[in-house]
């Protein structure tokens, strides 16, 4: 995770919520800290709405996916114009 230091980042949390943001800070438990942070809600019915949350803390354990975020690739999309289905919770055994 030092190479994501400092990067924009997307994170898949097992719930399915769906955070990008700069990652500040992580430990050996992988619980992480992301600085200037936008949760994205899908739906079928509405377009991407996108939340800003700003300073986030997440557990470790509550985090499926995190990788780095090509910005540039991100801003074409467009997401307020894009209708996506909600991601089901996502669980490991």
């Amino acid at each position: 995770m030092q190479a994501f230091e400092d990067q924009p980042v997307l994170l898949v949390c097992q719930d399915g919520r769906v955070i990008t943001g700069t990652l500040c800070g992580y430990d050996s438990s992988g619980n992480v800290v992301l600085a200037s942070c936008v949760e994205r809600i899908f739906s079928e019915e509405a377009p991407v709405e996108e939340v800003p949350l700003g300073v986030y803390v997440l557990r470790g354990d509550s985090i499926a996916v995190l990788g780095l975020l090509d910005e540039e690739r991100d801003k074409a999309l467009a997401w307020s114009t894009k209708t996506v289905a909600p991601m089901p919770m996502i669980r490991h055994y």
